[in-house]
């Protein structure tokens, strides 16, 4: 059997799980799925800055807030503002404060991208608690109305039904997540990737480095503001919460479990995250201390994450399998 056609009927195997899985585990698995899908588009938006750009950031959860009051704004203020639109706005907050920042982020890297980011991250969340008839301060914005989604004024379907919204962010967030990785297997997601390796080489050949690392930024940053406005219309509530340090450090924390480089690794990454907070939260009220604990034996032991554990052992079974043809036609 063809390799391609394996990858569709693979894709399709997917594509069916997601429809018919709402009828299989009911309604809080389903919102349950939702909650991870949303993280996990977090984490891959953030792997396309850190595992494929090499762009290491401690204040990505800006993008993640940002989209998710502008959405909350917007559905708050604006009377019969469509779903979409709410969306829509969500991803242009946060890609024109990707592009206000740019100038002064993409010359930088190392610790001076992460420290850079961490600091713009606290500003914003003490803005967010300071500016409360804006942003509701701790208390964030809430109870919004979920508009229905209108489909040419033909089809409509409710946003309130658990179903119907499952459908919908289904259909954003993993379209989006197959936007990305066919961003990265394009021409422009090769260069990315050489001037995470080597800038100078890539600079030397006639590529503008600093105007690259611009544009994925704004592409990073827009993809984490579909996961914050998708997050803040299923929980209806947006608070400074979103903004702070820890959110900045759950991607980093999926990414690097997952497997930096990879694109399954971060989704990986989130499924490994939500088991571990749902099991330690059960015990513990510090579950971030266990996180923490975890991270550091991952970077210690497993430097490759998840997806470099399992490439492991693949290559020691393929090896056992060479080693085994050998000694039997020895034999």
């Amino acid at each position: 059997m063809k390799i391609g056609l394996v990858k569709w009927i693979i894709w399709a195997i997917i594509l069916l799980a997601l429809i018919l899985y709402p009828k299989l585990f009911g309604i809080y698995y389903t919102n349950t799925l939702v909650i991870l899908t949303i993280y996990a588009l977090y984490a891959v938006s953030y792997n396309l800055l850190l595992g494929y750009t090499g762009l290491f950031s401690f204040g990505h959860a800006m993008f993640f807030g940002t989209a998710g009051y502008a959405t909350a704004l917007m559905l708050t203020h604006i009377e019969g503002c469509p779903i979409l639109v709410a969306l829509l706005g969500g991803f242009l907050a946060s890609v024109v404060l990707a592009l206000i920042l740019s100038p002064i982020v993409a010359r930088v890297a190392h610790s001076a991208f992460a420290m850079l980011h961490l600091a713009f991250s606290m500003l914003l969340f003490v803005l967010a608690l300071k500016l409360r008839h804006i942003t509701g301060g701790e208390d964030g914005i809430g109870g919004f109305d979920i508009p229905a989604l209108n489909i040419l004024g033909i089809v409509s379907f409710d946003m309130t039904d658990p179903l119907s919204f499952y459908y919908f962010a289904m259909v954003v967030l993993v379209g989006t997540m197959w936007l990305t990785w066919y961003l990265t297997k394009t021409p422009f997601g090769q260069i990315i990737i050489s001037i995470r390796d080597n800038d100078k080489r890539v600079a030397y050949m006639g590529f503008k480095v600093t105007e690259t690392k611009a544009v994925v930024y704004a592409i990073a940053c827009g993809i984490a503001g579909i996961a914050g406005s998708i997050y803040a219309m299923f929980q209806n509530l947006i608070s400074a919460e979103s903004l702070n340090v820890a959110t900045s450090f759950a991607p980093v924390l999926m990414t690097m479990i997952g497997g930096v480089g990879t694109f399954m690794g971060p989704i990986f990454g989130s499924a490994i995250f939500a088991l571990i907070e749902e099991l330690t939260s059960r015990f513990t009220e510090r579950f971030m201390l266990v996180e923490g604990l975890i991270l550091i034996i991952v970077i210690m032991f497993f430097p490759h994450g998840f997806m470099g554990f399992i490439g492991f052992i693949v290559g020691r079974f393929k090896a056992w399998k060479v080693s085994r043809r050998a000694t039997e036609d020895k034999a």
